[in-house]
């Protein structure tokens, strides 16, 4: 199933893509209405969500709906670093080896953002950069996962635009800050469920912009699999329905072109990904600071 996130006649709720449409599941009543909730439901939810797509007759054009980031509040968005061969051997020449340990950094989940919705560009550095990667969507909480365990915590994968402003991603080893700008973390379009995207690991990643293509990567070139990435995350905490995980970028990012190949305002990014679809996303001005936000450091 494609699971998304959408909004229609000025409410928001959940659906399943299909043939061009969406399958409102806000019609079961016995339904969360919100995507962490509905993961929350574990198989029973996934089971009244086919029965639903079976008989509803409440069937939008994917046309006439808006989609939304499938989590829209995430409790974790968490990011892997150095995990495509490819993009380790593109920046070998910066000193940066392969990592003893995986690397993981949180991106704040204020930086959530639609499939299709803008990306601010910075007022505080122009060194603003893409990263297309496949994102795992945790279905079932867990914590000290092992192999089929760890297999059956995730619910499906998503697109991933690991927008990064680098001159703020070096200010600390953490990288968070850099990693973490209001919009800068644009999902979508949907997410597949592991039973229709059974070879996760075995897919074409590329991103583009403005139609160039930046990179052209696979799946395949990952370092770690998807099940050691659980095992390495609730050796620490609980994994919980909803959370996000995205998995590294291959070869192509800007920062290492020669010269550097930064986004700009005007600037269209689109990250596709093999069996799921794709995001694309325009760079735009950052706006001015909120009237709250001003009233509240008064």
């Amino acid at each position: 199933m494609k699971l998304a996130t959408f909004t229609h006649s000025g409410r928001t709720r959940i659906g399943i893509v299909e043939n061009g449409e969406i399958v409102d599941l806000g019609v079961d009543r016995q339904l969360p209405t919100d995507m962490i909730g509905f993961l929350g439901g574990g198989e029973s939810a996934l089971e009244a969500a086919r029965s639903t797509v079976g008989r509803s007759m409440s069937r939008i054009p994917l046309s006439s709906v808006r989609l939304e980031a499938p989590v829209l509040n995430p409790r974790k968005f968490l990011a892997l670093g150095g995990s495509y061969r490819s993009h380790l051997a593109e920046v070998a020449h910066l000193g940066i080896t392969h990592p003893t340990n995986q690397t993981w950094f949180n991106k704040q989940v204020t930086c959530v953002n639609g499939p299709y919705d803008d990306i601010h560009f910075p007022d505080v550095s122009p060194t603003l950069d893409y990263e297309g990667e496949l994102a795992i969507v945790i279905g079932r909480k867990g914590r000290h996962l092992r192999g089929a365990s760890a297999r059956a915590a995730i619910a499906g994968f998503m697109i991933c635009n690991d927008v990064s402003v680098r001159a703020w991603q070096r200010r600390a080893t953490t990288g968070t800050i850099g990693k973490s700008f209001d919009t800068h973390g644009p999902l979508g379009p949907w997410i597949v469920t592991t039973d229709e995207l059974t070879n996760a690991n075995n897919l074409s990643l590329k991103t583009w912009v403005n139609g160039e293509l930046r990179q052209d990567g696979n799946t395949n070139d990952l370092i770690y699999a998807f099940e050691d990435m659980l095992v390495e995350l609730s050796t620490s905490f609980t994994l919980e329905p909803g959370d996000i995980l995205s998995t590294g970028t291959p070869a192509g990012v800007g920062v290492v072109r020669d010269p550097p190949q930064f986004l700009k305002v005007g600037d269209v990014c689109r990250v596709e990904i093999e069996g799921i679809g794709f995001i694309e996303n325009r760079v735009v001005p950052e706006p001015p600071p909120r009237m709250d936000s001003i009233d509240a450091q008064r």
